[in-house]
C-alpha cells in the first residue's frame, strides 16, 4: 500500500490460536484419542475439544475427522501434524539453547533400541539423565533391529542402540561393547552342568530358534555357515528348530517351559539368581555381536539428545538385573 510516496506495511495476519492449541493437536494426532490426549496435557475433555475447535476455526480447515469411537487425521491434518511436530521440536531446542540452568530445560528425546539394550543400558543411564534434566521427556521406542535402524534413518528417533547399522553409509555406528551369544537352558538340563557347549552338542536336544525376521537369526546363520564339517553344520541356527519365535523373550519363555534349548544374546539372559534359567558359554564357533549407538551421519543431535547420547557412550557395563529381557 502506497501513501504520499511512502510505503507502509500491511498489518501482519492475526493468529487466533496459541502454542497450547498446537500442542493439543499434536497430542491427539499422536494418540488418536481425545481422552488420552486430554489426559496427557492435563486438560478436561471439553476444554481440550475447545482448543481443537479453536485451531481448526483459526486455520479455516478441518484437521481431524472424529466420531464417537475414533479419531483420524484428514489429508491437511497429516501434513499439519508433521510440520507442527517439527516446529515444536525446534522451539524446544531453541529454549534449551537459551537456558543455562539444566533444571529449567525443556524438550523431548526419542531413542530407538533393541529390547535387550533397553533392558540392560537404559535404566541406570535414564535415572542419571533424569536427575540432570528433570523436565525433558524421553520416549523409548523398543523394537527389532531392523525397525530401530529404520526409525533412526528416517528421523523418527534422535538416535538408537542397535547391533546392526555399521555397514550403512548414512548411519554412524559407535561401538559400546561386544556381546557373546550363549546357550539358554533350564537349570535341571544336562547342558547346565557344562562349562562350554558346542553347536554340535545342541543336535542332541530340541532346539528353539528366533525367526528369520530377527536380526539375531541372521548373525547366527552367518556364523554357523562358517563351520567346515557338514555334520556340525546340521546344527545351524533354526535348521532343525522344533519351535520358532520372532522375539528372544518368547524363546526364553519356551526354554523355561522345558521345550528345548536356545542360543540367545548374553544380554537377554537373566542373572545368576534366576530360579529356572541357566546360561552356558557357546563355542565352535563363538558368536558375538557389536552393540553400539547409531545416528544419522552428518546430523547434529539436539541439545536435549546430545547429553543422553554421551551418557550411553560412556556407559560401563556392570551387573545385570536378575530377570530376563528380549
Amino acid at each position: 500500500m502506497q501513501n504520499d510516496g511512502l510505503y507502509t506495511k500491511e498489518p501482519a495476519m492475526s493468529l487466533k490460536f496459541d502454542l497450547a492449541d498446537v500442542q493439543a493437536f499434536v497430542a491427539v494426532a499422536e494418540l488418536r484419542s481425545f481422552r488420552a490426549a486430554a489426559e496427557s496435557i492435563n486438560l478436561s475433555q471439553p476444554a481440550f475439544s475447545r482448543r481443537i475447535d479453536k485451531l481448526e476455526e483459526a486455520l479455516g480447515v478441518r484437521l481431524l475427522d472424529r466420531t464417537t469411537r475414533r479419531v483420524s487425521l484428514t489429508a491437511v491434518g497429516r501434513d499439519f501434524a508433521h510440520k507442527a511436530h517439527a516446529w515444536l521440536g525446534e522451539l524446544d531446542d531453541m529454549l534449551l539453547g537459551l537456558g543455562d540452568i539444566a533444571s529449567q530445560r525443556l524438550g523431548e528425546v526419542t531413542i530407538a533400541c533393541v529390547p535387550s539394550a533397553a533392558y540392560y543400558f537404559l535404566p541406570q543411564v535414564l535415572k542419571h539423565y533424569r536427575e540432570r534434566f528433570p523436565r525433558i521427556r524421553v520416549k523409548v521406542h523398543d523394537a527389532g533391529a531392523n525397525e530401530v535402524l529404520v526409525a533412526v534413518a528416517q528421523g523418527d528417533a534422535d538416535f538408537g542402540l542397535n547391533f546392526i547399522g555399521s555397514q550403512e553409509a548414512e548411519i554412524e555406528f559407535r561401538r559400546v561393547l561386544t556381546e557373546r551369544f550363549v546357550v539358554a537352558c533350564r537349570r535341571d538340563h544336562p547342558l547346565a552342568r557344562r562349562r562350554q557347549v558346542s553347536w554340535a552338542d545342541l543336535r542332541k536336544y530340541p532346539y528353539l530358534s528366533v525367526s528369520k525376521a530377527s536380526g539375531n537369526r541372521l548373525l547366527l546363520d552367518l556364523a554357523v555357515a562358517r563351520i567346515e564339517s557338514p555334520k556340525e553344520a546340521g546344527a545351524q541356527a533354526g535348521a532343525h528348530a522344533v519351535y520358532e519365535a520372532h522375539h528372544v523373550t518368547t524363546v526364553l519363555g519356551l526354554v523355561e517351559a522345558d521345550l528345548g534349548v536356545a542360543v540367545v544374546p548374553g544380554l537377554a539372559m537373566p542373572g545368576k539368581d534366576h530360579p529356572v534359567l541357566a546360561s552356558v558359554a557357546l563355542a565352535d564357533p563363538v558368536v558375538t555381536r557389536q552393540i553400539g549407538l547409531i545416528k544419522r551421519r552428518g546430523r547434529s543431535l539436539s541439545p536435549a539428545a546430545q547429553p543422553l547420547y554421551q551418557m550411553l557412550a560412556d556407559f560401563k557395563p556392570g551387573r545385570k538385573r536378575p530377570s530376563s529381557a528380549g
